[in-house]
C-alpha cells in the first residue's frame, strides 16, 4: 500500500504534514482546495478510517498510524471555529 503525505495549512497559518497509509486521501481532499474546518474534519476522518480498514483487510490489523493521525487532527480541529478554513497544500 503506498503511503501518502498530505500537507495542510490551518486557519492560523500553521502548516502540518499528515500521514495516510493509503492513497485513498486523494478521494477526499484536493490540492489547492479550501475546506471549512468541520468539513475537513469529516473528510480526513473518513479517509483515514478507510485507509486503516484497507490495511486491516490486507494485513489483518488496522493501521495504528492512521488512527493516531485522525486523533491528532481531531485535537487540532477543536482549536478552530467550524466555519474557518483549512487548505490542502499538497498530497504526495
Amino acid at each position: 500500500m503506498p503511503e501518502t503525505i498530505f500537507r495542510i495549512r490551518w486557519p492560523d497559518g500553521a502548516e502540518e504534514e499528515c500521514y495516510s497509509p493509503s492513497t485513498v486521501i486523494h478521494d477526499h481532499l484536493k490540492v489547492g482546495q479550501k475546506y471549512r474546518v468541520d468539513d475537513f474534519h469529516t473528510r480526513s476522518r473518513m479517509a483515514l478510517d478507510l485507509a486503516a480498514r484497507r490495511v486491516e483487510a490486507k494485513f489483518g490489523f488496522r493501521c495504528t498510524s492512521a488512527d493516531a493521525q485522525a486523533a491528532k487532527l481531531a485535537t487540532a480541529v477543536a482549536r478552530y471555529k467550524p466555519e474557518e478554513t483549512v487548505i490542502c497544500l499538497s498530497i504526495r
